[in-house]
């Protein structure tokens, strides 16, 4: 598995592509990239084996339709499906509003909306997927310390452990707070949001239906995503201090303060998995190239979790990506050239632009306490619930098609 362009040394290895990061957008990048013959180094911070189903850490993520499509052609739909919970409807509110906005995937005549994963699987099957493809390295755990991509046609990385990775392109996946992204002097806007994000799954008593539901609290949204097995994943979004006392509740007080928030819609709720808390941000890199080097992920944006759609978007960086190196390898053109990574840029800054904004302006408009402000917000989720067209084409945005 470590193998492709090795040297006689041992110290340094060569390669096609490098990899930072193997999360979901790096692994799903290699497994989109390796199987056209390009070699493939993925450097991944974590060990290389991934935690027992009884030590889950209660994360999950939104797979759009379009999204499972990416998965699908990386290889690794197949074995994620039977554990992936269909999303077959949506539920939006406005704290104790009736009125609601209703997405249901029948009027669009197609399958789900989506699909609620848990992570750890999702990284399972990419792992496992990357394991089977001969051009493609996992090396874990290490990091890239530096790269050097000053001159020639190369990038030269070098990795804690002493060794080095020489390729023509090297890719930074790796999260919010890139190393590589810093490295490169590319500027990164950050906006605070003043919240924070709980994030946990429960068991519940009545079956979910495969229905996310999102309610708009005045400190933030409170959703419940349906995952399989009478269990969801909840995400509380609350300011900083709050959030940071709720976290020290014991497990009574924080379903009490769960059921407060919301219906009783599912019955009783018991926790199953550990709770986590992340602090909430829009971080936007400038630009998402710079010399041989192509960001993927929240390395290039990371977004508010108000619409569940960041590693949507980071899938569509993977695909993107994809594409514009395969293409270029077709052509006999250098895969980490100006005009390679020209083409990625154009591809998804539009996509990248406007999801930042829209999560961005979604947030404010729905943290927004005026009277007024809010007698609008839920008159118009009930204007919008009762125009079929717009649904239908808010609903075909939200799968990625």
């Amino acid at each position: 598995m470590e193998t492709p362009g090795e040297s006689a040394a041992g110290r340094e290895r060569a390669a096609d592509i490098l990899i930072a990061g193997g999360g979901p957008v790096g692994l799903t990048a290699a497994c989109l990239l390796a199987p056209a013959g390009l070699a493939v180094v993925v450097v991944d911070a974590r060990a290389p084996e991934i935690a027992p189903a009884e030590d889950f850490d209660g994360r999950a993520s939104a797979v759009a339709a379009g999204s499972a499509a990416i998965l699908e052609r990386a290889g690794v739909w197949q074995a994620l499906e039977a554990e992936a919970e269909p999303i077959r409807g949506i539920r939006v509110s406005d704290g104790d509003s009736r009125l609601f906005l209703h997405f249901d995937h029948a009027d669009l005549g197609r399958g789900p909306l989506g699909y609620m994963a848990e992570n750890r699987r999702l990284l399972r099957a990419l792992r496992a997927r990357a394991a089977a493809l001969p051009g493609l390295a996992v090396l874990a755990p290490r990091r890239v310390v530096s790269a050097a991509r000053g001159g020639g046609s190369a990038v030269r990385a070098a990795l804690d452990d002493g060794s080095a990775v020489r390729a023509r392109l090297l890719v930074a996946a790796d999260g919010a707070h890139s190393p590589m992204r810093g490295q490169a002097g590319i500027p990164a806007r950050r906006r605070n949001y003043d919240q924070a994000a709980i994030v946990c799954t429960v068991a519940h008593e009545r079956p979910h239906r495969g229905v996310a539901q999102e309610r708009f609290l005045p400190a933030g949204p409170f959703a419940i995503l349906p995952l399989t097995r009478n269990r969801a994943s909840l995400v509380w979004t609350e300011k900083p201090e709050p959030a940071r006392a709720a976290m020290a509740f014991d497990d009574k007080r924080f379903l009490a303060e769960i059921a407060r928030r919301f219906t009783d819609c599912l019955g009783a709720l018991a926790l199953a998995g550990p709770r986590r808390l992340y602090p909430v941000a829009l971080v936007r890199a400038d630009r998402m190239t710079d010399k041989r080097l192509a960001l993927a992920g929240d390395a290039a944006r990371a977004i508010h979790p108000i619409a569940g759609q960041g590693l949507n978007l980071g899938l569509r960086d993977a695909a993107a990506l994809a594409d514009c190196v395969l293409g270029a390898a077709r052509l006999g053109l250098d895969i980490g050239g100006r005009e390679t990574l020209r083409r990625y840029e154009r591809a998804r800054s539009m996509d990248s632009l406007t999801m930042s904004a829209a999560t961005d302006g979604l947030n404010r408009l729905f943290t927004a306490a005026p009277a007024p402000v809010a007698a609008a917000r839920r008159i118009g989720l009930a204007a919008v619930n009762r125009a079929p067209a717009l649904k239908r084409a808010f609903m075909r945005r939200a799968m990625g098609l």
